[in-house]
């Protein structure tokens, strides 16, 4: 080889190894890069001893070649190349991509012609001389400050990455400007270190057992419903063996006898190879960039833009070649296969343990919707088929029974019948009958029936995936420091010390016990951000609610308004409740997206240290306001609308001249009803059909066109024949699970928390979440990047959210058929005062007479066109009527029912309470055949280590007998070639050839 001094402001430091072997005295811009000269062509670095980095990082034989410049004159052609997941070398797997754009000021003529792609190999590549008349040199234009501080800094960067042993390849920057792409393989020497130190399991070779069911009849059931729902099964290989189960144990380089390494390129998947890398990528740091830890540092520093791992080629090539991510989309990711049961366990391998879950919670929770839907359609069909035999319906409809009604609003309002609201009457039975308490009660022990079975289903789960005992890799996650806090404990020690970042960072920080706090931030540091989340919270919550009165002053204006129309007059109540529901659901959207940004901004105030408690704090909080949000105009329907009315005579206004709204004639139930349908329908439907299909959409026109009017060269065959990394850079970036969680823990509590004026909630949730499935997963494959690989044993603090939603349901469905609807005074009237048990008179109980030469001066109607002189109205209180020695105070009636809805409330709470507590009792959280096998589980790995154990000592004991017959000679030989048979600890090459050709 040649050394070549670099210009400086222009190298690249890709050989480390130079640098390590006795360059480390050179300054920077000083350093020698390592080209190669002409040689015989060798094997493309393939060989466990030749292909880079040891395990250790230290050291690597001479004769190796750690860069190469791929001749830009016969170019390896995208058809020529095996896999668009590969360097250009056609043999190393690409595990990650790094992406950032570059700007020069000005190009070199020396340079050569723009669009020329050459690319630079790390570690392990034999290759060819570069260009002829450059001497191996290569002259960039200059940079400005900002891009050559970027440039230095990727480069220490990718320098620490070869030391960590992985092997890195990139085009070089030749254009004046555009993306590169850095791509990253990881040998098997760093994938078995790494894999041992995050004891990720691994399956061994004893062959797959059957997790066996215990009881013939549960067997033959379990046979039988296979038998039927096949047609419902996916056609992957993954989802076929669901009872069947690899013995499984943390990689050990010491123990490579236990697995059944046949090819060391796809012993570990795609999704483990990349999160191995992403690990490394985390750890390794930077000390140009203020010693910034990890790529998420540097990305939101800007010196990268991007930092993903590469799909499994495309979803829609044609072709029989096949991948994991062609058969998701085949499979899963279409609405032509919504009827079919989702391949789980493709979702884990493919996109990692994380979002697995949440599908696999998603699909559960659509499958416990069947029942509840068709519970809820049988008791709206039950109100139904007996709205023509309600009693106090048909004594509102009777025109014999004359009830005349107080006006309902001063001056311009006339006196009216009560049988003018029949129709509302009718209505309001389809939801308001004895059939909803007990669909109340139901669903409270759905909720617990369900969050018991997740709790089952995720130990199972956890079972097949492995994931007992990841306690260590979850803290091993705590240790990452996000960049913010990162940066604010820079500018603490900064500000204490007075001296430059670098020198504060270069010193001792154990000199003394108050440095201690200085590397961390306390209460004190974030109180700040600690008040400005409480004051902004306060404030938001205080702004839904001044929308929320906003909204009835409206209503009430409105009604005002529409009532001195006589055109007008008849359609009031409908068009005032139709025109507020649209208005609260518009509100509703337009703050959902505000209230989820400003959650955003106030976590990222509080400078939470890791990225658990950043994503747990904004769950929280994203949680709290759109919840309020959401549910504050249906809160105050149900418990609030028509409680402040006043009377007649003695009404309570708004404003001046303005009435408080009062329920219908029927009870508030209906339009609490109209008003849950409504918003959840329509937050539904423009969420899913609007926000996550158009607007995502939108986002990849945008930025398509931008990258086509961005000036710069382009390479008409790179753009014909793109490159998997390049397709995958122009897809959405993957922002994690919270907005999909958030949309379904909201639509949980439409299902359970009102679910007693709205048994029908859960038949629009099955009809959203059979799209939304599909949805989610067409997102997943075909327009966002693949995530990272992310290990977890649960949803986290989802479920205890869940948890509170079920347990606030009980409470809100006892005070929704307590107060809202007309079941206690029904009862309490059909036991308490009425002659023969029935309901025949209830209308007249329900309602007060009213003396009308006692209406205020001013208020009474103007132009009365009522059929008769009205000398007493009705008005729907219970009072004294004015003949009383009290006149309209509150009667006996009045608190005889009061008392019974408080009784109510608390024996439907504590009934259902107790058989939450019972349903949880008897459904045991872990299944007895998966706690059986666990145990059976340990056993037999023992009984596998005895047996290979005795086989590897068999092995070893059958030459030592040899070498005893061949004389004292042969045994002073032994020990020359006795390494080769017996694995050193140290040695991963020796340990995996040996024992993987055992």
């Amino acid at each position: 080889t040649e050394d070549i001094p670099l210009l400086p402001g222009s190298p690249r430091r890709l050989s480390p190894r130079a640098v390590a072997r006795g360059d480390r005295g050179l300054k920077h811009g000083q350093q020698y890069l390592k080209v190669p000269g002409p040689q015989a062509p060798g094997p493309a670095g393939r060989s466990d001893g030749e292909s880079g980095l040891a395990s250790g990082g230290g050291s690597s034989c001479s004769g190796s070649v750690i860069n190469n410049y791929l001749d830009t004159i016969e170019p390896v052609s995208s058809e020529a190349r095996r896999s668009r997941m590969h360097f250009h070398d056609n043999q190393r797997k690409v595990d990650y991509v790094l992406a950032y754009h570059y700007r020069k000021r000005g190009v070199h003529p020396g340079q050569g012609s723009p669009g020329q792609s050459l690319a630079i190999v790390s570690n392990g590549e034999t290759g060819k001389e570069p260009h002829p008349g450059g001497h191996g040199d290569i002259e960039l234009g200059p940079l400005d400050a900002l891009e050559e501080e970027k440039k230095e800094q990727r480069e220490e960067f990718e320098h620490n990455l070869m030391e960590a042993g992985l092997e890195l390849e990139k085009d070089l920057e030749s254009k004046s400007q555009g993306s590169v792409f850095v791509r990253i393989h990881a040998p098997w020497q760093v994938l078995a270190r790494e894999a041992e130190f995050l004891k990720i399991k691994v399956p061994t070779k004893k062959e797959m057992y059957e997790i066996k069911s215990e009881g013939s009849i549960a067997k033959k059931f379990n046979e039988l419903l296979q038998k039927l729902s096949s047609p419902l099964k996916p056609r992957v290989p993954e989802h076929s063996n669901n009872k069947m189960k690899n013995l499984s144990y943390p990689f050990s380089r010491e123990k490579m006898y236990l697995y059944n390494v046949q090819d060391k390129d796809t012993f570990f998947d795609n999704a483990t190879r990349s999160r191995i890398v992403h690990e490394i990528l985390k750890r390794t740091a930077c000390s140009r960039a203020n010693n910034t830890m990890g790529i998420n540092s540097l990305i939101a520093n800007n010196i990268y833009e991007a930092a993903y791992p590469l799909h499994d080629g495309e979803y829609d090539s044609p072709g029989d070649d096949t991948n994991d991510r062609k058969l998701l989309y085949q499979e899963w990711a279409r609405y032509g296969v919504f009827y079919k049961f989702q391949p789980i366990d493709l979702i884990r391998k493919y996109f990692g343990e994380k979002i697995g879950l949440y599908f696999a919670w998603l699909g559960l929770y659509t499958s416990f919707l069947i029942p509840s839907s068709v519970i809820g359609v049988i008791v709206f069909l039950y109100g139904c088929a007996t709205i023509e035999e309600d009693i106090p319906s048909k004594e509102m409809c009777d025109q014999q029974n004359a009830f005349t009604m107080c006006p309902l609003c001063d001056k311009s309002c006339d006196y009216w019948n009560l049988s003018s609201a029949c129709g509302t009457a009718k209505a309001s039975h389809l939801f308001d009958n004895p059939a909803t308490v007990f669909f109340s009660i139901f669903m409270a022990l759905w909720a617990t029936m369900f969050l018991e079975n997740w709790k089952r289903l995720q130990m199972r789960l956890g079972y097949f995936w492995d994931l007992t005992g990841i306690e260590e890799e979850e803290e091993r996650a705590q240790e990452h420091s996000r960049p913010e806090y990162e940066t604010k404990v820079r500018e603490k020690m900064l500000k204490a010390s007075g001296k430059s970042v670098v020198q504060k960072l270069g010193t001792n920080a154990t000199e003394n016990e108050d440095e201690d706090d200085e590397d961390k931030l306390t209460w004190k540091d974030r109180f700040p951000g600690y008040l400005m989340n409480f004051a902004s919270i306060l404030f938001m919550i205080a702004l839904t609610f001044s929308i929320v009165f906003g909204v009835i002053v409206y209503r009430i204006t409105i009604a005002a308004a529409l009532s001195l129309n006589k055109s007008t007059r008849s359609n009031v109540r409908v068009t005032v409740t139709a025109t507020a529901v649209i208005i609260n659901l518009v509100v509703i959207l337009i703050l959902d997206e505000i209230y989820g940004a400003v959650a955003v901004w106030l976590t990222k105030i509080e400078v939470p240290k890791t990225e658990q408690t950043f994503e747990e704090r904004l769950i929280l909080k994203a949680f709290l306001l759109k919840f309020v949000n959401a549910y504050s105009p249906i809160f105050y329907v149900a418990f609030f609308k028509g409680r402040f009315v006043g009377r007649p005579g003695s009404y309570v206004y708004v404003f001046d001249g303005y009435r408080m709204e009062e329920c219908a004639p029927g009870g508030c139930l209906m339009e609490l009803c109209i008003q849950l349908s409504i918003i959840m329908l329509g937050k539904q439907l423009i969420q899913n059909n609007i926000f996550e299909i158009g607007v995502p959409k939108l986002k990849k026109l945008f930025r398509k066109l931008k990258d086509e009017t961005e000036p710069g060269e382009t390479d008409s065959a790179h753009s014909k024949h793109p490159e998997q990394w390049d397709l995958d850079y122009s897809l959405e970036p993957y922002t994690g699970l919270t907005p999909e969680y958030m949309e379904m823990i909201i639509q949980f509590g439409f299902v359970t928390l009102f679910v007693a004026s709205f048994p029908l909630a859960p038949v629009f949730a099955l009809l959203n979440n059979v799209i939304e499935v599909r949805l989610d997963a067409k997102k997943f494959v075909t327009e966002l990047r693949r995530p990272d690989a992310v290990r977890t044993k649960d949803i986290g603090i989802w479920f205890d959210i869940l948890s509170g939603i079920g347990k606030f349901s009980v409470i809100s469905n006892a005070f929704v058929i307590a107060v809202t609807s007309d079941f206690i005074p029904r009862l309490v009237y059909q036991y308490a005062y009425s002659h023969n048990g029935t309901l025949h008179g209830f209308v007249n109980h329900t309602l007060s007479f009213f003396n009308v030469s006692q209406l205020k001066e001013g208020t009474q109607p103007e132009n009365s066109q009522f059929d008769q002189e009205v000398q007493f109205c009705r008005f729907k209180d219970y009072r004294e009527p004015p003949w009383a020695p009290n006149p309209y105070e509150f009667s006996k009636q009045y608190w005889a029912i009061l008392s019974a809805r408080l009784a109510f409330v608390i024996i439907f709470q504590n009934l259902v309470m107790f058989l939450s507590v019972l349903v949880d009792w008897m459904i045991p959280d872990i299944p007895t055949d998966i706690s059986d096998q666990i145990k059976k589980e340990k056993g037999l790995l023992v009984d596998f280590f005895l047996k290979e154990e005795h086989e590897k000592l068999k092995l070893t004991d059958e030459p030592a007998q040899r070498s005893l017959g061949g004389g004292r000679r042969s045994r002073s030989r032994a020990p020359s070639w006795a390494p080769s048979g017996q694995s050193q600890p140290g040695s991963i090459a020796s340990s995996g050839s040996q024992h993987t050709n055992v």
